[in-house]
């Protein structure tokens, strides 16, 4: 139990540490066999550190738009006898190999892979390095997403571009799905999206005059220089910022950790001292006092700390080394920087080891301390006494836990809400072992191998209560955090709205400013492929750019003046203002409509209103009526004022160097549709939106679909349209629920391997301590399954009493937060929907089992045969 989690630490700290890169390794890393490494940023003058990790613009406005430098134009800020050759990052690239009809999307890279300075940015695996237009070298992943193989040529989803795999390559940096292009390829990516680089060979080394000037042009610098060289670029002013509530948090988490595991390590701690108190008997007599009786007991809290810490450091480590490969694979993506550990959180680790070992012999060296020494000398048992004030401070612990957990969920505070936490779950673990001994009370009326379960588990509360608080720990900790989820999942359903009706999609073409498609292409293709329904094209409005004046423009529906909320949700507002609003009819909707209050601005003849809204067909034929007859129809009725609804086009101009904007306001006939389903839309005849200088543009298709498309579909829907351009199926109809299943599942597999380990241990340690019993039940003649009924039973006890007590505490402490944030919520504005009490059922389905699991597995690994040992007397 100690020496797991210093394994399981140990694993994390030194797989960290070899994952973070030292200066010296990221320099390497990013330089290769260059002196430096320039990146541009923006036409803009920028101020950098001395690592040139972090930058900023000099002037603190907007980073300007233009071109980036060429090669050439580096080169000459470099000064004479510098090189340079560039590279370009995040460049854009679906391919598909002939064959596989699935394409894939990547990340490429442009640079020359033969020129000396990029050697040490990458590793050849296989292959050779692209030296035309027309050669890749991909990563594995990317090899293995595209089906392909060296030598394979693949094609360009658009069609205009076929390179041939001519070599594996591995960037350290990123072990995902890359492919390396020559710099003569052209795979018409923006330059907007791309990251553009030069790797640099100069003839001097780097000083701070010529990062200066640099700076000066938009392009930040990587240097081999060290970094204590230059005092005139540090003081980066955000550099060692710490954050204070995320340091607390952990340690609160790490202290509910080390609480987890003094808890299941205490009954063996217990159990040694009961099987030893002939000695410490011994000890008493011969003159040792109570805390010399104390001492020996924590004495074996430090030893076994100690060896379960070596070992699990030990292990650690070795594992950690062993598994690098795999980590940097499939965990970081990226190759680390060297062997090594990390000696201070090793040491911290060890610490903590040994901590956990003294706290759970604690509780144990009391115990040994007041024994009864003839007691002890005897072999006999002390009852345990019931003490009333570790019930009344269990209680105290509890309610208190409780209030501050309520108090930090009110104020968002999560340390308070933890410390909170900490507390009620002390509190549940002084109360077990009284509620232990009411329980035995209730053997008398049970069968003989679940009387005996309860008599042990009450008359050795010692180490059965710890067993049992461990279990109710981590059940808690999954119910509650299970809970929370699920609540908050079903809250974001309902705070969400789908763009479209179910049962539609929505087609994107992924080209800005494409060529206009023929709508019967989209229809025919849909119709083909997926079975469509129906297809409504979404024609966005724009400003008719032929109109003057020329310049930005922008086209939205006009709030009437009585339908306008008097505040905004960034105004300072005092209580009072706050039950005012949310009085207000005015002001009576959700925050997410109130903090997005976008309309989408459609141009429609009122064919496409029953796939974009899914209104009724009443509903319908009266808002066709009113676009064909030049009006406008709203899907939010706030908008519509005495049958009409006002928009307004803004227009932005440049007039005797001044930005003017002139705005016109429209009253348009309207009608509402309260029912609608989908985004807020604003649609307009084109009567209307001509009248108000607008044209229109289509760039997505809704389409019903009778099922939701698979991948094949969507892609033979891709191919048909292929000579028209990219385009994407979105099928989002909204968050739903299930989003978390997969970690609540975690978290309540991580709380059953908790339950059945400590039943296990606990059922172990009873059985070693119960030999005589077992061998008082052999010699009255009950027969060899009674032992496993027994341990059955025991386990039962154990693994089903914590698990209830950690059902009640997790849906308690969920209940309490829940409540508390939503109270918060009720007196908020703008008016934000509250939390529901959401009952994780599958968490809990799988913890009701968990105990019937330890009960058969201590039933089946137990020995049937009993003992029959001789008594002393």
């Amino acid at each position: 139990m100690i020496t797991l989690p210093v394994l399981v630490l140990t694993f994390l700290a030194v797989s960290y540490d070899m994952s973070e890169l030292t200066h010296a390794e990221r320099v390497d890393r990013l330089l290769g066999a260059a002196d430096a490494k320039l990146t541009w940023v923006g036409d803009l003058p920028v101020t950098q550190d001395e690592r040139g990790e972090n930058w900023s613009p000099r002037d603190h406005g907007p980073v300007g738009e233009g071109p980036p430098p060429t090669t050439g134009q580096i080169t000459q800020l470099l000064g004479p006898g510098s090189r340079a050759t560039e590279t370009r990052g995040w460049v854009p690239l679906a391919l598909r190999v002939a064959g596989h009809r699935k394409a894939a999307s990547f990340n490429g890279r442009v640079l020359d892979l033969t020129d000396p300075l990029t050697h040490g940015t990458f590793r050849l695996r296989q292959g050779r390095a692209p030296v035309a237009a027309g050669e890749l070298a991909a990563s594995p992943v990317a090899l293995r997403e595209l089906g392909a193989r060296l030598g394979d040529t693949a094609t360009a989803t658009d069609g205009k571009n076929t390179y041939r795999i001519v070599g594996v390559v591995e960037f350290p940096d990123d072990l995902g799905p890359l492919v390396a292009l020559h710099p003569a390829a052209d795979p018409r990516a923006e330059r907007a999206t791309a990251e553009t680089s030069w790797l640099v060979d100069l003839p001097a080394t780097m000083d701070a005059d010529l990062v200066r000037r640099l700076n000066e042009h938009g392009v930040v610098v990587i240097r081999r220089t060290a970094a204590q060289e230059h005092t005139a670029l540090r003081g980066w002013p955000d550099a060692g910022a710490t954050n204070l509530d995320e340091l607390g948090s952990g340690v609160l988490v790490s202290g509910l950790g080390l609480l987890e595991v003094v808890l299941l390590v205490g009954p063996a701690f217990a159990v040694g001292v009961r099987r030893r108190r002939r000695d410490l008997a011994l000890v008493a007599v011969a003159g040792g006092d109570a805390a010399q009786l104390r001492r020996v007991v924590l004495a074996d809290g430090v030893v076994l700390g100690l060896l379960g810490a070596a070992a699990g450091l030990l292990l650690g480590v070795v594992t950690a080394f062993a598994a690098r490969p795999l980590v940097e694979e499939y965990v970081f993506s990226a190759r680390f920087g060297g062997y090594r550990c990390w000696p201070a959180a090793l040491v911290a680790i060890g610490g903590v080891a040994v901590l956990a070992g003294v706290l759970a012999a604690l509780a144990p060296a009391w115990t040994a301390a007041r024994q009864d020494v003839v007691a002890g000398l005897a072999g006999r048992r002390t009852p345990p006494r019931n003490r009333g004030r570790w019930l009344a401070l269990g209680l105290a612990l509890t309610a208190g836990g409780a209030l501050i957990a309520a108090f930090g969920a009110a104020r968002s505070v999560p340390s308070l809400i933890l410390v909170g936490l900490i507390l009620g779950e002390l509190g549940l673990v002084f109360c077990t072992p009284t509620l232990i001994g009411l329980l035995a009370r209730l053997g008398r009326l049970l069968p003989l191998a679940p009387r005996i379960a309860l008599r042990d588990a009450s008359r050795n509360r010692a180490s059965a209560a710890p067993a049992i608080s461990a279990v109710m720990a981590a059940v808690a900790a999954s119910v509650a955090l299970g809970t929370y989820l699920t609540s908050d999942s079903v809250r974001n359903v309902h705070n969400s709205r789908p763009t479209l009706p179910a049962g539609t999609a929505q087609l994107y073409s992924t080209e800005q400013h494409a060529e206009p498609i023929p709508l019967a292409a989209v229809v025919s293709a849909a119709g083909t492929h997926l079975r469509a329904g129906a297809v409504a094209p979404l024609s966005f409005a724009e400003c008719d750019p032929g109109r003057e004046p020329a310049g930005a423009c922008s086209v939205d529906a006009v709030l009437p003046p009585e339908q306008v909320c008097p505040w905004r949700p960034n105004d300072r507002m005092t209580v009072e203002q706050r039950r005012l609003a949310r009085a207000d009819p005015r002001c009576q909707f959700p925050s997410p409509d109130f903090y997005s209050p976008y309309l989408q601005i459609l141009v429609d003849d009122g064919t496409g209103l029953p796939v974009l809204t899914g209104a009724s067909p009443a509903q319908t034929a009266a808002a066709t009526a009113v676009l064909r007859a030049g009006g406008a129809v709203v899907t939010d009725p706030r908008y519509l004022h005495e049958g009409s609804v006002a928009v307004a086009v803004d227009r932005s101009a440049e007039r005797a160097g001044a930005e003017t904007t002139d705005r016109t306001v429209s009253v348009l006939t309207g009608y509402a549709l309260p029912d609608a389903v989908g985004s807020p839309r604003l649609l307009l005849s084109p009567t209307a939106a001509t009248r108000l200088g607008l044209t229109s543009f289509t760039q997505s298709w809704a389409i019903t679909v009778p099922a939701a498309p698979d991948e094949e579909q969507q892609q033979r829907l891709a191919d048909a349209l292929r000579p028209y351009g990219e385009f994407v199926l979105d099928l989002d109809q909204g968050r739903t629920p299930s989003n978390d299943a997969r970690l609540l599942l975690l978290l309540a597999a991580a709380a059953g391997v908790i339950t059945v380990g400590a039943a296990g241990i606990a059922t172990g340690l009873a059985a070693a301590e119960g030999r005589g019993d077992l061998s008082t039940l052999a010699a009255v003649g009950a027969s060899p399954r009674v032992r496993r009924l027994l341990a059955l039973c025991q386990a039962g006890v154990i693994a089903g009493l914590g698990s209830v007590l950690g059902i009640g505490a997790g849906l308690g402490t969920a209940v309490i937060i829940l409540t508390s944030i939503n109270r918060q919520y009720a007196e908020s504005w703008p008016v934000m929907n509250p939390y529901p009490l959401v009952v994780p059922w599958a968490t809990l389905g799988v913890l009701v089992v968990v105990p019937v699991v330890a009960m058969l597995g201590a039933g089946l690994l137990t020995r049937s045969r009993l003992p029959i040992e001789r008594r002393l007397d």
